[in-house]
This record gives C-alpha cells, structure tokens and sequence, in this order.
C-alpha cells in the first residue's frame, strides 16, 4: 500500500496506474485519503468477496427465520428442475 499526493498522481498518472497493479494506491488531498487506486482484478476479487458476504449474511437470515423449513427436492420440484 503506498500513497501519493493528487498533484503527483496527476503529474505521474501512469506510474500510479503501474503501481496500483501489485498494490493499493491512496491518493491523498491535503495529507488525508480522497481516493484509492486498485487493478481491476482487485476490484473484482473485492466485489466477488462482497457478494459472498452478502450471500452467507442471507442465508444465516433465512436459517434463524422461525417456521418450517421446506425441504430442498421440494424446492427444486416447486421451480420445475426436477
């Protein structure tokens, strides 16, 4: 992780850009973070991660509903993949 003031990420743009491939890059603006600069792979590893997050805290919600539970070959029968 490293970081870079605005008026050197706008004067060596392409160097922050290299170096945002192997690590986080922060732009700062005043001597505080105003923006951070990643690959697009990070990215995609990070919004995948989001999701999986967001799913595990869905089914957690769904187990401590109380009621029955409906059994999974039902489910599938009841969307026609069986």
């Amino acid at each position: 992780m490293s970081h870079v003031s605005v008026a050197d990420a706008r004067s060596h743009l392409s160097d922050v850009i290299d170096r945002s491939q192997s690590e986080a890059v922060f732009i700062e603006r005043r001597g505080r973070r105003a923006a951070v600069l990643i690959s697009p792979e990070q990215y995609e590893r990070m919004l995948d991660a989001l999701e999986d997050s967001e799913d595990i805290s869905a089914f957690d919600e769904a187990m401590a509903e109380e009621g029955p539970n409906i059994p999974w070959a039902q489910v599938k029968a009841d969307l026609g993949w069986a």
